[in-house]
């Protein structure tokens, strides 16, 4: 919001400033990425990944209430920010001494039993490292939540990029009756009129009946209720940055994509001064077009596409094709990067101060699952897509696909929500389960094959939001346990607050290696709601709101 005047807040004591509508992580950021907390079990340093608030890597207190998400939060004059999870402070944590006392991991699930008369101080412990800060304070305890918003419309579209706001358009063109629900107050630039709440859909649930309406549930920042009635719906969602197994990918600094645009404050002002950009397709065409001056290098674990190539040799930055991203290392933050060329390339390190995993884009799917559409794997991208008909109807009736959830590449986003919407006027079937594809290997399993093989020892983090090792996972494969809902018990793999969104789809390429089955034969775990962790005040005020017709 430009004139606006600087709101003053205190962070660690400290005052800093922020405007407009800047997150919080973004106003403690300027050259380089914060550290904002510790780990859960071996208090790690932790500091902002996602940017997009799925992961926990930017949890801070907030006037005394705990797990705010720093990257979705906008700090208010007067706000009080401490860090938490880490005494005395991230920088200098006491706990931090558990990551070199067990390098092979606390056994939380099976250890501390002997002897038994330590059992009750091994409890607390364990109790100790198996939470996110520490209850709030008398002066965190939330006021009740606004009054909740809600609606009956006839179609409720999740998602207002260009795939959502291209089907609304066409939808209200026909005299449907629409509201999009998206996470962002503001609409694409160019973007029709359309009527728009902004929101967070965290459910999902199947319909009772044949005919009757779908229920959006969720909340608007931070904790306003939300429930949408539709008689059809179109998800498009879009899409987020995946993460990369190698030793040391937890270390502060190491970011996807999506966090570096969230973070930066201009394309002047990236959380980094020397980056090592990790992909070659169009995702990492746009961080060096947005970030080149500050990148020292490209990393592609496949091939770099030509786009890349040109945009490259005009900032003079070095690329390196099929190479192998082999262990970041660095205590505090990330330093160096540590490769290997693919085949029998010996290893070089390169410096920096960030490694941007920009090599492979995802699909946000958690509500496909929730609702009970059909899903398949698709192993050139490595990840679960819905079933769809051409007009993206899934095998739910009444339930649309759009955009990046639905497979369209990014320049085909608003023409994938114009099919979903034409598909929707048509009232076209719902896909059939026939329309799934065989799965096959893909470029990107072999990529793990050959990086496991010659795997160096270190510690390797599948699943930052529980610090489960990947060693953890062998170990289970060693035991005799086979497929990912096993697995996921065994080791906790995918229960974090991120929903398994950024360890699941490479825990399924590993497990497939391990057990020389497909990623679809490995499965994939049951996805409980909410898709993003949701307030309960705003839930539990929901039922109290009489519906409205029509939009905001």
């Amino acid at each position: 919001m430009a004139g606006a005047p600087a709101r003053r807040f205190e962070f660690e004591g400290r005052a800093r400033e922020s405007s407009g509508a800047v997150p919080l992580a973004a106003s403690l950021s300027s050259d380089r990425v914060p550290v904002l907390q510790r780990s859960i079990r071996y208090h790690r340093p932790r500091a902002p990944f996602c940017g997009i608030g799925y992961c926990t890597g930017c949890l801070v207190r907030v006037n005394g209430a705990p797990n705010v998400r720093a990257c979705r939060y906008v700090p208010a004059a007067g706000d009080r920010v401490r860090t938490e999870n880490a005494w005395p402070s991230p920088r200098f944590d006491v706990m931090g001494a558990l990551d070199f006392l067990f390098p092979g991991g606390v056994d939380t699930l099976r250890g501390f039993r002997r002897p038994a008369a330590l059992t009750g101080a091994y409890q607390r412990v364990v109790r100790r490292l198996a939470g996110y800060g520490a209850p709030p304070t008398p002066e965190g305890a939330r006021v009740p939540p606004p009054p909740p918003i809600a609606r009956e419309v006839d179609v409720g579209i999740v998602g207002g990029g260009p795939s959502g706001t291209a089907a609304a358009a066409k939808l209200r063109a026909a005299g449907r009756n629409v509201l999009v629900i998206d996470r962002s107050a503001d609409p694409p630039a160019g973007a029709p009129d359309v009527p728009r709440l902004r929101g967070t859909v965290t459910f999902l649930p199947p319909r009772s009946a044949p005919g009757d309406p779908f229920v959006l549930l969720g909340f608007s920042e931070p904790d306003q209720g939300i429930r949408v009635t539709a008689a059809q719906v179109v998800v498009a969602p879009g899409g987020y940055d995946g993460s990369l197994l190698f030793e040391g990918n937890d270390r502060p600094g190491i970011l996807t994509a999506d966090g570096a645009f969230a973070l930066a404050r201009g394309p002047d002002h990236p959380p980094f001064r020397r980056a090592i950009v990790v992909g070659g397709g169009p995702r990492a065409a746009a961080v060096l077009r947005a970030f080149g001056h500050r990148v020292e290098a490209v990393v592609a674990p496949l091939a770099i596409v030509p786009e890349v190539v040109r945009i490259a040799s005009e900032l003079e930055v070095p690329l390196y094709p099929r190479t192998l991203v082999e262990r970041a290392t660095g205590r505090a933050r990330v330093r160096r990067l540590r490769l290997r060329s693919r085949g029998k390339g010996t290893r070089f390190d390169l410096a920096c101060d960030a490694v941007v995993l920009a090599h492979r884009r995802l699909p946000s799917t958690q509500l496909f699952f929730q609702a009970g559409a059909r899903v398949e794997w698709r192993a050139g991208a490595g990840a679960y897509f819905p079933v769809l008909t051409t007009d993206g109807a899934t095998t739910v009736a009444g339930l649309y696909a759009a955009g990046s959830a639905a497979g369209a590449v990014e320049g085909d986003a608003a023409a994938s929500g114009e099919r979903a919407a034409e598909g929707l006027l048509r009232a076209a079937g719902p896909a059939t389960a026939e329309a799934a594809s065989t799965p096959d290997r893909s470029e990107l399993e072999g990529y793990y094959r050959e990086l496991l093989a010659g795997r160096p020892g270190g510690r390797w983090i599948a699943c930052a939001c529980e610090d489960v090792l990947l060693d953890e996972i062998e170990a289970a494969n060693r035991a005799g346990y086979r497929g990912i809902e096993v697995i996921k018990r065994y080791t906790g793999v995918g229960t974090g607050l991120c929903q398994g969104r950024y360890c699941l789809p490479d825990a399924l390429l590993v497990l497939a290696l391990l057990e020389g089955r497909t990623p679809a034969e490995v499965g994939y775990i049951t996805q409980r709601p909410p898709a993003v962790p949701t307030p309960l005040g705003a839930l539990a005020a929901i039922g109290t709101a009489p519906p409205e017709t029509g939009g905001p």
